[in-house]
Protein backbone atom coordinates (compact mmCIF):
# COMPACT_ATOMS: atom_id res chain seq x y z
CA UNK A 1 0.00 0.00 0.00
CA UNK A 2 1.76 3.46 -1.18
CA UNK A 3 1.76 5.92 1.52
CA UNK A 4 2.49 3.42 4.45
CA UNK A 5 5.36 4.43 6.67
CA UNK A 6 6.05 1.53 8.98
CA UNK A 7 9.24 0.17 10.79
CA UNK A 8 10.08 -1.56 7.71
CA UNK A 9 10.15 2.23 5.44
CA UNK A 10 12.07 3.60 8.35
CA UNK A 11 14.72 0.99 8.15
CA UNK A 12 14.85 1.24 4.36
CA UNK A 13 15.26 5.09 4.95
CA UNK A 14 18.30 4.66 7.36
CA UNK A 15 19.42 1.99 4.75
CA UNK A 16 19.61 4.69 2.17
CA UNK A 17 20.71 7.78 3.81
CA UNK A 18 23.77 5.49 5.13
CA UNK A 19 25.15 4.92 2.12
CA UNK A 20 24.28 7.85 -0.02
CA UNK A 21 25.95 9.98 2.69
CA UNK A 22 28.67 7.37 3.36
CA UNK A 23 29.73 7.79 -0.21
CA UNK A 24 31.60 11.12 0.07
CA UNK A 25 33.98 9.31 2.69
CA UNK A 26 34.79 6.16 0.50
CA UNK A 27 35.75 8.84 -2.34
CA UNK A 28 38.23 10.42 0.56
CA UNK A 29 39.21 6.69 1.38
CA UNK A 30 39.78 5.68 -1.88
CA UNK A 31 41.95 9.00 -3.05
CA UNK A 32 44.02 8.15 -0.32
CA UNK A 33 45.37 4.88 -2.35
CA UNK A 34 44.78 5.66 -5.88
CA UNK A 35 44.59 8.62 -8.69
CA UNK A 36 41.53 10.18 -8.65
CA UNK A 37 41.00 9.43 -12.08
CA UNK A 38 40.83 5.64 -11.18
CA UNK A 39 37.54 6.67 -8.96
CA UNK A 40 35.21 7.01 -11.85
CA UNK A 41 35.89 3.64 -13.96
CA UNK A 42 35.57 1.76 -10.35
CA UNK A 43 32.35 3.07 -9.42
CA UNK A 44 30.89 2.48 -12.60
CA UNK A 45 32.17 -0.80 -13.41
CA UNK A 46 30.85 -2.01 -9.41
CA UNK A 47 27.65 -0.68 -10.40
CA UNK A 48 26.95 -2.01 -13.74
CA UNK A 49 28.03 -5.44 -12.40
CA UNK A 50 25.23 -4.91 -9.56
CA UNK A 51 22.67 -3.20 -11.76
CA UNK A 52 22.93 -6.12 -14.52
CA UNK A 53 21.93 -9.03 -11.85
CA UNK A 54 18.28 -7.52 -12.49
CA UNK A 55 16.33 -8.65 -14.88
CA UNK A 56 14.34 -5.22 -15.56
CA UNK A 57 18.04 -3.08 -16.02
CA UNK A 58 18.63 -5.76 -19.18
CA UNK A 59 16.47 -4.19 -21.46
CA UNK A 60 17.66 -2.82 -24.84
CA UNK A 61 18.23 0.34 -25.71
CA UNK A 62 16.66 1.51 -28.92
CA UNK A 63 18.62 3.24 -31.72
CA UNK A 64 17.45 6.82 -31.74
CA UNK A 65 18.00 6.87 -27.76
CA UNK A 66 21.75 5.89 -27.99
CA UNK A 67 22.87 9.86 -28.61
CA UNK A 68 20.46 10.83 -25.52
CA UNK A 69 22.52 8.05 -23.04
CA UNK A 70 25.70 8.90 -24.16
CA UNK A 71 24.80 12.56 -23.17
CA UNK A 72 23.40 11.44 -19.79
CA UNK A 73 26.77 8.80 -19.57
CA UNK A 74 28.62 11.75 -19.68
CA UNK A 75 26.91 14.20 -17.42
CA UNK A 76 25.46 11.77 -15.11
CA UNK A 77 27.95 9.66 -14.45
CA UNK A 78 31.65 10.46 -16.37
CA UNK A 79 32.37 13.84 -15.66
CA UNK A 80 31.04 14.56 -11.96
CA UNK A 81 32.05 10.98 -10.72
CA UNK A 82 35.82 12.15 -11.87
CA UNK A 83 34.55 15.75 -9.99
CA UNK A 84 34.46 14.60 -6.61
CA UNK A 85 37.12 13.05 -5.88
CA UNK A 86 39.71 15.88 -7.63
CA UNK A 87 37.45 17.97 -5.35
CA UNK A 88 38.26 16.01 -2.35
CA UNK A 89 41.64 16.85 -2.67
CA UNK A 90 41.54 20.12 -1.14
CA UNK A 91 37.71 19.63 0.27
CA UNK A 92 36.95 17.95 3.32
CA UNK A 93 34.18 14.98 2.75
CA UNK A 94 32.29 16.30 5.20
CA UNK A 95 32.13 19.79 3.63
CA UNK A 96 31.71 17.78 0.12
CA UNK A 97 28.18 16.31 1.92
CA UNK A 98 27.69 19.31 3.22
CA UNK A 99 27.57 21.25 -0.15
CA UNK A 100 26.24 18.41 -2.12
CA UNK A 101 22.83 18.97 -0.18
CA UNK A 102 22.55 21.71 -2.42
CA UNK A 103 21.46 19.43 -5.36
CA UNK A 104 18.15 19.85 -4.93
CA UNK A 105 18.27 23.37 -5.19
CA UNK A 106 20.15 23.50 -8.14
CA UNK A 107 18.13 21.00 -10.11
CA UNK A 108 14.85 23.20 -8.95
CA UNK A 109 16.49 25.94 -10.74
CA UNK A 110 17.39 24.15 -13.90
CA UNK A 111 14.41 22.57 -14.38
CA UNK A 112 12.33 25.90 -13.83
CA UNK A 113 14.76 26.90 -16.65
CA UNK A 114 14.34 23.89 -18.75
CA UNK A 115 11.04 23.93 -18.97
CA UNK A 116 10.59 27.42 -19.14
CA UNK A 117 7.81 27.73 -16.53
CA UNK A 118 8.26 30.66 -13.67
CA UNK A 119 8.29 28.45 -10.07
CA UNK A 120 5.71 29.99 -7.46
CA UNK A 121 7.06 32.62 -4.92
CA UNK A 122 7.56 29.48 -2.48
CA UNK A 123 9.55 27.46 -4.38
CA UNK A 124 11.71 30.91 -5.48
CA UNK A 125 12.22 31.62 -1.09
CA UNK A 126 13.20 28.09 -0.71
CA UNK A 127 16.18 28.21 -3.33
CA UNK A 128 17.21 31.20 -2.00
CA UNK A 129 17.37 30.20 1.28
CA UNK A 130 18.84 26.86 0.09
CA UNK A 131 21.86 28.89 -1.75
CA UNK A 132 22.33 31.10 1.33
CA UNK A 133 22.79 28.39 3.57
CA UNK A 134 25.63 26.68 0.52
CA UNK A 135 27.39 30.86 0.93
CA UNK A 136 27.43 29.91 4.39
CA UNK A 137 29.24 26.81 4.07
CA UNK A 138 31.70 27.86 1.29
CA UNK A 139 32.81 31.07 2.75
CA UNK A 140 33.10 30.05 6.45
CA UNK A 141 35.19 26.85 5.28
CA UNK A 142 37.43 28.71 2.68
CA UNK A 143 38.10 31.39 5.53
CA UNK A 144 39.19 28.43 8.24
CA UNK A 145 41.43 27.09 5.63
CA UNK A 146 41.27 24.08 6.67
CA UNK A 147 38.48 22.44 4.98
CA UNK A 148 38.00 23.16 1.49
CA UNK A 149 39.65 25.80 -1.24
CA UNK A 150 37.30 28.17 -3.65
CA UNK A 151 39.13 25.69 -6.35
CA UNK A 152 37.54 22.38 -5.15
CA UNK A 153 34.37 24.17 -4.19
CA UNK A 154 33.77 25.47 -7.73
CA UNK A 155 34.64 22.02 -8.96
CA UNK A 156 31.62 20.46 -6.79
CA UNK A 157 29.54 23.25 -7.89
CA UNK A 158 29.83 22.18 -11.85
CA UNK A 159 29.38 18.58 -10.63
CA UNK A 160 25.88 19.58 -9.45
CA UNK A 161 25.15 21.62 -11.96
CA UNK A 162 25.83 18.08 -14.35
CA UNK A 163 23.91 16.47 -12.18
CA UNK A 164 21.00 18.77 -12.66
CA UNK A 165 21.20 18.95 -16.31
CA UNK A 166 20.93 15.59 -17.01
CA UNK A 167 17.89 14.64 -15.09
CA UNK A 168 15.97 16.69 -17.33
CA UNK A 169 17.75 14.98 -19.98
CA UNK A 170 16.71 11.69 -18.53
CA UNK A 171 13.11 12.56 -17.86
CA UNK A 172 11.55 11.11 -21.03
CA UNK A 173 13.18 8.00 -20.92
CA UNK A 174 11.72 6.60 -17.97
CA UNK A 175 8.45 5.80 -18.90
CA UNK A 176 9.56 4.48 -21.74
CA UNK A 177 12.21 1.63 -20.20
CA UNK A 178 11.95 1.60 -16.61
CA UNK A 179 13.78 2.84 -14.08
CA UNK A 180 16.30 0.17 -13.51
CA UNK A 181 18.11 -0.21 -17.59
CA UNK A 182 18.83 4.06 -17.90
CA UNK A 183 20.69 3.31 -14.63
CA UNK A 184 22.87 0.31 -16.23
CA UNK A 185 23.01 1.62 -19.27
CA UNK A 186 24.60 4.98 -18.16
CA UNK A 187 26.86 2.91 -15.58
CA UNK A 188 28.32 1.08 -19.00
CA UNK A 189 28.77 4.15 -21.24
CA UNK A 190 30.49 6.05 -18.45
CA UNK A 191 32.70 3.05 -18.17
CA UNK A 192 33.62 2.77 -21.18
CA UNK A 193 34.16 6.81 -21.40
CA UNK A 194 36.53 6.84 -18.07
CA UNK A 195 38.53 3.90 -19.19
CA UNK A 196 41.25 6.06 -20.78
CA UNK A 197 42.07 8.06 -17.78
CA UNK A 198 41.17 5.49 -15.24
CA UNK A 199 44.03 2.86 -17.23
CA UNK A 200 46.12 5.68 -16.67
CA UNK A 201 45.62 6.45 -13.18
CA UNK A 202 45.95 3.03 -12.24
CA UNK A 203 49.29 2.61 -14.30
CA UNK A 204 50.45 5.80 -12.56
CA UNK A 205 49.21 4.98 -8.87
CA UNK A 206 48.40 1.52 -8.80
CA UNK A 207 45.42 0.27 -6.76
CA UNK A 208 45.59 -1.65 -2.92
CA UNK A 209 43.01 -3.18 -1.01
CA UNK A 210 42.03 -0.15 0.73
CA UNK A 211 41.26 1.58 -2.56
CA UNK A 212 39.36 -1.51 -3.42
CA UNK A 213 37.15 -1.98 -0.25
CA UNK A 214 36.30 1.78 -0.88
CA UNK A 215 35.44 1.62 -4.27
CA UNK A 216 33.59 -1.40 -4.28
CA UNK A 217 31.31 0.12 -1.36
CA UNK A 218 30.90 3.72 -3.64
CA UNK A 219 30.00 1.26 -6.88
CA UNK A 220 28.18 -1.83 -6.16
CA UNK A 221 26.51 -0.08 -2.56
CA UNK A 222 26.53 3.53 -3.37
CA UNK A 223 25.31 3.13 -7.14
CA UNK A 224 23.80 -0.08 -7.38
CA UNK A 225 22.16 -0.98 -4.19
CA UNK A 226 21.17 2.18 -2.94
CA UNK A 227 19.46 2.85 -6.20
CA UNK A 228 17.07 -0.51 -6.42
CA UNK A 229 16.56 0.10 -2.56
CA UNK A 230 15.52 3.49 -2.81
CA UNK A 231 13.15 2.57 -5.49
CA UNK A 232 11.48 0.18 -3.45
CA UNK A 233 11.16 2.59 -0.60
CA UNK A 234 9.15 4.70 -3.18
CA UNK A 235 7.19 2.29 -4.04
CA UNK A 236 6.04 1.49 -0.64
CA UNK A 237 5.86 4.87 1.00
CA UNK A 238 4.92 7.36 -1.68
CA UNK A 239 7.16 9.94 -3.12
CA UNK A 240 7.03 12.52 -0.49
CA UNK A 241 7.76 10.34 2.57
CA UNK A 242 9.93 8.27 0.36
CA UNK A 243 12.83 10.83 0.39
CA UNK A 244 13.15 11.23 3.97
CA UNK A 245 16.24 9.58 3.92
CA UNK A 246 17.71 11.93 1.15
CA UNK A 247 17.93 15.42 3.36
CA UNK A 248 19.74 13.08 6.05
CA UNK A 249 22.55 12.06 3.79
CA UNK A 250 24.95 15.35 4.41
CA UNK A 251 24.42 15.02 8.32
CA UNK A 252 25.87 11.07 7.39
CA UNK A 253 28.46 12.65 5.64
CA UNK A 254 29.30 15.17 7.95
CA UNK A 255 29.33 12.98 11.00
CA UNK A 256 31.43 10.29 9.22
CA UNK A 257 34.35 12.83 8.27
CA UNK A 258 34.54 13.85 11.74
CA UNK A 259 34.54 10.54 13.25
CA UNK A 260 36.34 8.85 10.64
CA UNK A 261 38.56 11.60 8.84
CA UNK A 262 38.74 13.78 11.55
CA UNK A 263 37.64 16.53 9.46
CA UNK A 264 37.37 19.96 11.41
CA UNK A 265 34.48 22.04 10.99
CA UNK A 266 33.55 25.56 11.92
CA UNK A 267 30.34 26.26 13.69
CA UNK A 268 28.89 28.53 11.17
CA UNK A 269 29.71 25.92 8.00
CA UNK A 270 27.09 23.28 10.49
CA UNK A 271 24.81 26.23 10.27
CA UNK A 272 24.81 26.64 6.89
CA UNK A 273 24.13 22.61 6.37
CA UNK A 274 20.88 22.76 8.35
CA UNK A 275 19.87 25.82 5.94
CA UNK A 276 20.45 24.10 3.32
CA UNK A 277 17.93 21.33 4.75
CA UNK A 278 15.77 23.59 5.06
CA UNK A 279 15.89 24.72 1.64
CA UNK A 280 15.85 21.50 0.09
CA UNK A 281 12.75 20.38 1.84
CA UNK A 282 10.93 23.43 1.24
CA UNK A 283 11.73 22.82 -2.47
CA UNK A 284 10.43 19.52 -2.52
CA UNK A 285 7.10 20.70 -1.21
CA UNK A 286 4.46 20.25 -3.64
CA UNK A 287 3.24 23.71 -5.54
CA UNK A 288 0.86 25.51 -3.40
CA UNK A 289 -1.02 25.91 -6.68
CA UNK A 290 -0.62 23.31 -8.48
CA UNK A 291 0.26 20.10 -6.24
CA UNK A 292 3.24 19.27 -8.62
CA UNK A 293 5.90 17.67 -6.66
CA UNK A 294 9.24 18.26 -7.06
CA UNK A 295 11.36 15.45 -6.64
CA UNK A 296 14.88 16.18 -5.35
CA UNK A 297 17.45 13.64 -6.42
CA UNK A 298 17.74 13.06 -9.89
CA UNK A 299 15.22 9.92 -9.99
CA UNK A 300 12.09 10.50 -11.71
CA UNK A 301 8.50 9.79 -10.14
CA UNK A 302 8.68 6.55 -12.38
CA UNK A 303 10.80 4.67 -9.91
CA UNK A 304 7.56 4.31 -8.12
CA UNK A 305 7.37 1.56 -10.05
CA UNK A 306 10.77 -0.12 -9.53
CA UNK A 307 9.47 -1.67 -6.66
CA UNK A 308 7.93 -4.33 -9.06
CA UNK A 309 11.04 -4.52 -11.12
CA UNK A 310 13.35 -5.58 -8.32
CA UNK A 311 11.04 -7.94 -6.92
CA UNK A 312 11.40 -9.89 -10.74
CA UNK A 313 14.56 -8.51 -11.06
CA UNK A 314 16.50 -11.55 -10.11
CA UNK A 315 14.70 -14.32 -12.29
CA UNK A 316 16.04 -15.94 -15.01
CA UNK A 317 15.29 -14.71 -18.63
Amino acid sequence: MIGHFGPGEWTMTAAVAAMWGSSFLWIAIAIDHVESSVVPLARCVFGALVLVMFRAARRRLHREDWARFLVLGVLWMAIPFLLYPVAERTVSSSITGMINGGLPLVTAVVTAVWVRRMPSLFRIVAVIVGFIGIAIISISSVDEGTSADAKGIALLALALLCYAVAANVAQPMYPKYGSLAPMLWMTVIASVLSLPYGIVGLARGGIGIEAVGALFMLGAVGTGIAFALYGVLLSRAGTVRGMIGIFFTPIVGTILGVAVRGDRLHVVAIFGMLVVIVGAVMVSRPEPQSGEVFVPVLLPESLLEVGDQVGSGLDSD
